[in-house]
């Protein structure tokens, strides 16, 4: 008997599966029951089922190293999954869904009338300084007023489970094609677990997807034509970028596929000739996008692409500007921007956040700086960020110096709990901590995946869930318990 609940010891953290009784919680008490009757060589059987699955699936992602450069590594996969009551989820859902109207609220009101700034709600050097606000969007009007149509926002559940926002991601946000593979892994290793457990389905996204960016379509009565714009093979996201092509039906493009005319409509070359593209979900960061708005030598992007998407001719999602609120000092706002644009009080809570560019929060991250994790305003992947308990005497001081020098490009959280799940460790189920990544599409109507992707720290202690960094991932099950 591999898996044994009663050895699996939970003290003063939040996890997933199992209460600190070690009994299973509601939601996962038929997944308990399978697992604990299986063998040594049972497990073994689906940890190697499912490593050959990725493989033909042919699932990898990219590491960027020094020494080796870019790698293709197979997706990271624990096959025991993560669980979660619908009835939780639900506001869980509805918290994200508030949170994305009032992001996109935002967006539109900088590029226009700011609104905010002006009733002192947003301060205006964080607009002033801010890498990520693109003056050539000012007074662009996107259909249907949305700027970000596809937001992966992270959770994570401190130690009294409670679900809070980590952070906003409404430029590229990537993940969403991993979450939809671990679900097809998922169905294969354990059929029988879909015919007992009331599962919610995933596997509508990328219809979903197709719908959000149909409806951005210029020529609505026709049949649009959609474009995923994607940088390269090197990209560290390709696979997504081509996964979610092939499941909408949609073409896979480079920059120097496409072309846009003097009359700023966007043109796709083809076999047969040129083809106009209606709607374009790009891949590639604002800087990258068009040479003649933004860097002059990047050959990523399409020259006049701004043009087009200005002039009506083309949707881009998500849409150029729209990192503005992807920055982790707007988002200490967040709460703000809900209450000032819905009148609302914010459903789901953000983690504490000192924001370093007000002095008396800088001086407290300074003085407590080993008990918080600092990161920098822009990064991903969590590089460039210090987690203060487990950095050394040098690096806290090096950070110290960075946030003096630049305040503005700082925040501090306060180092969460963060909740676990059994995790496969070899031959034994360890308890490791992990987060969760929805995804929100933003159209004509809003919809939250059922989960999202679950990204896990496989290293023992260790709370960084980057697949770059160590990281690896669970399929995410919302079980409806009213109809099992």
């Amino acid at each position: 008997m591999t898996i044994r609940w009663g050895s699996y010891k939970v003290k003063n953290l939040y996890d997933e599966m199992l209460r600190a009784s070690g009994r299973p919680r509601p939601a996962a008490q038929t997944l308990c029951s399978y697992l604990r009757a299986l063998k040594d060589e049972d497990i073994e059987e689906y940890k190697l089922a499912a490593e050959s699955a990725i493989h033909v699936m042919g699932v990898t992602f990219t590491v960027y190293t020094e020494e080796e450069g870019s790698i293709d590594r197979a997706w990271p996969f624990d096959i025991i999954p993560r669980i979660i009551d619908k009835k939780e989820w639900q506001q869980v859902e509805a918290g994200l869904k508030q949170r994305v109207q009032a992001l996109n609220l935002f967006i539109d009101d900088l590029y226009h009338k700011q609104h905010i700034v002006k009733d002192n709600i947003f301060p205006a050097e964080l607009l002033k300084d801010s890498k990520n606000f693109r003056p050539e969007c000012v007074g662009v009007n996107p259909p249907l007023n949305i700027w970000a149509h596809i937001c992966g926002s992270d959770l994570v559940r401190d130690k009294d489970g409670t679900f809070y926002v980590l952070e906003d991601n409404l430029r590229v946000p990537s993940g969403v094609s991993y979450m939809l593979e671990n679900r097809l892994v998922m169905k294969r290793l354990f059929p029988e677990m879909f015919d007992q457990c009331n599962i919610l389905p995933v596997d509508d996204y990328p219809s979903q997807l197709y719908d959000t960016l149909a409806a951005l379509s210029p020529r609505p009565g026709d049949q649009p034509e959609i474009a995923v714009l994607t940088p390269g093979i090197f990209n560290s996201a390709y696979f997504e970028h081509a996964y979610l092509a092939q499941q909408m039906g949609a073409e896979l493009v480079e920059g120097s596929d496409l072309i846009v005319d003097k009359n700023d409509v966007v043109y796709m070359r083809t076999i047969e000739g040129l083809t106009r593209v209606d709607v374009i979900y790009r891949r590639i960061d604002d800087l990258f996008l068009d040479p003649e708005a933004f860097q002059s030598d990047s050959l990523l992007g399409v020259p006049g692409i701004m043009r087009a998407w200005k002039a009506g001719k083309v949707a881009l999602a998500n849409a150029p500007g729209a990192g503005v609120a992807d920055d982790k000092v707007v988002y200490a706002f967040v709460p703000d921007m809900i209450k000032y644009y819905l009148d609302q009080d914010a459903i789901l809570p953000n983690v504490p956040t000192y924001k370093c560019i007000d002095k008396q929060e800088r001086e407290h991250v300074v003085e407590h700086i080993h008990e918080m994790v600092v990161k920098p305003a822009n990064e991903s992947g969590g590089y460039g960020m210090l987690i203060g308990p487990q950095a050394s005497k040098e690096e806290r001081e090096k950070f110290v110096n960075l946030i003096r020098r630049d305040p503005r490009n700082y925040v501090a959280q306060p180092m969460l709990t963060l909740s676990t799940a059994p995790t496969l460790i070899g031959n034994r189920v360890e308890p490791r901590h992990l987060d969760l990544r929805p995804f929100v599409l933003s159209g004509k109507q809003t919809i939250v995946t059922t989960g999202g992707l679950t990204r896990v720290a496989l290293r023992k202690g260790s709370t960084v869930v980057n697949s770059s960094q160590g990281g690896g991932s669970k399929d995410t099950w919302v079980v409806d318990m009213e109809t099992v």
